[in-house]
C-alpha cells in the first residue's frame, strides 16, 4: 500500500496540471461574474491575489475529486469543464437580465430546469450554441485521442477522502468558521450588500459565504414584551373609514402581472400607437398610481411575497429569496390570504406556469390557498404565438371562469401570469409584431417591438376581465400592478436615460371594481401596502398589523433597498423624523419575529 502510494513525477505533474487547469476555471467563472470583462476580471486578480488562489484551490479541490471519480483523468476534468461552462453561462445570463449575481437559493430552480432551459432559449445565438456543442465534441474526442492518464485505485481513494474533505472546510470558511484566515485572505462579509460582496470577495468566496447566510437581522431588544408592546400600540388605534363601501363583501382579486410596464412612459422612444389604451383610460377614472417593485428585470416571487405578506424585502438581506430560503420551513404564516379566510372568504390561486416554480406549490398551501391552479390544470389554455408563454387572455378567462364557480362566498383570487416573461429576442412569441418603435438603438429594436406587442395583448386581456366583472353578482374589486420592470438590455434603459431607481422599480398600479371606488390617486407604494388598500376599498375592518402597514404608508409610502418615498418624494434614513424611525423600528421587529423569531405577533397582530 505503501508504495502504492509513493508519488512519482507523473503523478506530482498531473496534479500541478490540475491545479493549473483549476486556476483557468476560476478565471473563467469571475470573468462570467463580471460579464466577461476581462480588464475588470484581470484588475481583480491583481487587487485580490489571496482569494483568487484560495479560490482556485476550490477548483483543483473539484478536479481532484472527479479525477477520483473517473479512472480516466481526461474524463473528470471534462466533467467538471461542462459543469463550469454551464454555471459560468448561467452566471452571466443572470447578471445581463437582473443584474443581480447568482446565489445559492437559485440552485434550488434546478427542479425547474426544463422551465428555465425554455426561458433562456432565445438569449444563445444559433453560433454560439453550434461553437459550444463543437468545443465539447473536440474535448471528448480528443480524450478517446490522448494516452490514458489514471492514478491507481489507492490515489483514487486518498483524492476522494482529501476533496470532500477540503471541499467541505473551504465553504466552513467562506461561512465565517476561520476568522483568522478569512482576514488573512482579506474577505470582507458585506453581506448587506451583494452586489458589493461578488465585487469585492469574487464569486466563488461570495457564493460559498451566501451558503451559511441568514435572512433578516435580530433587532436590538427583541422579545415577547416588546412584540408585545407594538401590539398594543396599534390595537388600540381606531378603525380607519373604508375608501368604499360595497353592498356586501366584495370578491378581490390580485393580479399580478409579469414584467408589465408603462413603455410609453421613455419618452425617447416613439411608438406607432398607444399599446395599453385601456390601462391609459381607466387611470384617468380609477384609483391608479405606482407599485415601487423590490426587484428590478426579475424575482418576481419577491414582489409576490411582500404582496401577500406585508412584510417589506427592503429588512432583507440583499439578494434574499424568502418563497425558497425561509417560507418553506414555515408551518404557517399570517398573510392576507389567512386574514381574508378569517372574515369568511375562500381563497385561490392561479398561476399559468409550472406550480413548483420558487415552490410556490409549498408556499401557498402555508399561506393558507386551498386550491392553486397551475398551467396543467387550467381548461382556458391558449399560447399566442410559438415558443411562448400561457397568454394573459388566458389567464383572465381562467381567472373569470374560477370567479363564476365561487358559489356563494366571497373569493380571493390571486392571479401570477407569465405571457410577458423574457426573453424577447424572438419577435414571433406573440404571433408577429404590429407596433414599430423609434428612436431605439437597431441592435435592440425588435426586443423593444417584441415587448410593447405583449402589452398590447396584455391591455385587451385587462379590458377583457373589466367587462367580465360586471357581470357577476358579487361585488368585484380588482387589483392591478407590475410585479417589475422587464428584463430587456440594460443599454434600452441607459440610451432612455431610464437610470433613476425610482423610476427603475415604478410599475403600474390600479385598481377597478363593478361598484363605486371613486378615482382617488394611489400614488407610488410599495407592493406591501396592497393589502390593506385592498380591505379599505373592500369595506372591510384591519387587524392591528394592517393598521401599523396603513400607519407606515402614510408617512413613508416607498420602502425599497435602493430608494425609500416619503409623502413629499424621495427620502433616506438619515432624514427620517424620530415617529418615523419607530414605525420602521416596529415594523420591522415583528417582521423579524415571524420569519424568525417566536412568532408572537400571529396572536397579537392579527386578531380583531
Amino acid at each position: 500500500m505503501t508504495n502504492k502510494l509513493r508519488p512519482s513525477i507523473k503523478h506530482g505533474s498531473t496534479l500541478l496540471g490540475l491545479y493549473i487547469f483549476g486556476i483557468i476555471l476560476h478565471f473563467f467563472i469571475q470573468a462570467s461574474a463580471l460579464e466577461f470583462n476581462l480588464e475588470n476580471t484581470w484588475d481583480w486578480v491583481a487587487s485580490q491575489p489571496p482569494l483568487f488562489f484560495w479560490g482556485s484551490t476550490f477548483f483543483f479541490f473539484l478536479l481532484c475529486g472527479a479525477a477520483a471519480l473517473f479512472r480516466n483523468i481526461y474524463g473528470g476534468t471534462l466533467l467538471i469543464s461542462i459543469i463550469s461552462g454551464l454555471t459560468g453561462a448561467t452566471i452571466y445570463q443572470k447578471m445581463k437580465a437582473t443584474g443581480e449575481p447568482l446565489y445559492p437559493w437559485d440552485l434550488l430552480q434546478l427542479k425547474n430546469a426544463s422551465e428555465m432551459a425554455s426561458m433562456a432559449r432565445d438569449m444563445f445565438s444559433p453560433v454560439m450554441i453550434i461553437l459550444t456543442l463543437l468545443v465539447l465534441f473536440g474535448l471528448g474526442l480528443l480524450i478517446f485521442k490522448l494516452p490514458k492518464l489514471r492514478f491507481p485505485l489507492a490515489w483514487r481513494v486518498v483524492l476522494a477522502v482529501f476533496s470532500i474533505s477540503a471541499v467541505a472546510m473551504f465553504v466552513q470558511v467562506a461561512g465565517g468558521k476561520y476568522p483568522t484566515l478569512l482576514n488573512k485572505l482579506s474577505y470582507e462579509n458585506i453581506f448587506w450588500d451583494q452586489k458589493a460582496n461578488y465585487r469585492y470577495n469574487g464569486f466563488v468566496i461570495a457564493f460559498a459565504s451566501n451558503m451559511n447566510q441568514e435572512i433578516i437581522a435580530k433587532p436590538e431588544g427583541y422579545s415577547e414584551g416588546a412584540v408585545r408592546e407594538i401590539a398594543e400600540r396599534y390595537s388600540a388605534m381606531p378603525d380607519q373609514s373604508a375608501a368604499a363601501s360595497p353592498a356586501e363583501q366584495p370578491n378581490i382579486v390580485f393580479v399580478m402581472n409579469e414584467a408589465f410596464f408603462d413603455v410609453t412612459r421613455m419618452k425617447d422612444y416613439k411608438l406607432s400607437e398607444d399599446p395599453i389604451p385601456f390601462v391609459h383610460d381607466a387611470t384617468a377614472k380609477q384609483p391608479s398610481g405606482y407599485v415601487l417593485s423590490p426587484e428590478f428585470g426579475g424575482s418576481t416571487a419577491n414582489v409576490e411575497f411582500e404582496a401577500l405578506t406585508g412584510l417589506s424585502m427592503s429588512f432583507l438581506f440583499d439578494g434574499s429569496v424568502p418563497f425558497q430560503q425561509n417560507l418553506t420551513s414555515q408551518t404557517d404564516l399570517p398573510s392576507i390570504v389567512s386574514i381574508l379566510i378569517n372574515k369568511g372568504y375562500q381563497a385561490l390561486a392561479l398561476h399559468p406556469y409550472d406550480k413548483t416554480f420558487y415552490s410556490r406549490n409549498r408556499v401557498y398551501p402555508m399561506l393558507g390557498f386551498e386550491r392553486f391552479t397551475g398551467q396543467e390544470d387550467m381548461k382556458n389554455k391558449d399560447w399566442l404565438g410559438s415558443r411562448s408563454y400561457v397568454s394573459d387572455m388566458s389567464a383572465m378567462k381562467e381567472a373569470v371562469s374560477q370567479l363564476q364557480e365561487a358559489g356563494d362566498k366571497p373569493t380571493f383570487l390571486h392571479l401570477v401570469t407569465m405571457q410577458n416573461h423574457y426573453p424577447y429576442t424572438n419577435k414571433e412569441i406573440h404571433g408577429g409584431n404590429t407596433i414599430s418603435a423609434e428612436g431605439v438603438n437597431s441592435a435592440y429594436e425588435d426586443q423593444v417591438e417584441t415587448y410593447a406587442e405583449g402589452i398590447k395583448h396584455t391591455d385587451g386581456a385587462l379590458s377583457y376581465l373589466y367587462q367580465s366583472i360586471q357581470d357577476l353578482d358579487r361585488p368585484t374589486l380588482l387589483v392591478l400592478w407590475g410585479d417589475h420592470l422587464p428584463g430587456l438590455p440594460k443599454f434600452v434603459y441607459e440610451d432612455a436615460g431610464w437610470t433613476d431607481e425610482r423610476l427603475r422599480h415604478e410599475t403600474p398600479l390600479l385598481l377597478l371594481a363593478n361598484y363605486d371606488i371613486g378615482s382617488e390617486p394611489l400614488g407610488t407604494i410599495s407592493p406591501s401596502f396592497l393589502g390593506p388598500t385592498a380591505l379599505r376599498y373592500s369595506g372591510l375592518s384591519l387587524p392591528p398589523f394592517y393598521k401599523m402597514l396603513e400607519e407606515v404608508r402614510k408617512q413613508l409610502p416607498g420602502l425599497n433597498k435602493k430608494v425609500m418615498l416619503s409623502q413629499s418624494g424621495v427620502t433616506d434614513e438619515a432624514s427620517l423624523t424620530d415617529a418615523q424611525k419607530l414605525l420602521l423600528d416596529d415594523y420591522r421587529m415583528v417582521q423579524y419575529d415571524l420569519m424568525e423569531g417566536e412568532g408572537y405577533s400571529k396572536k397579537l397582530l392579527f386578531a380583531e
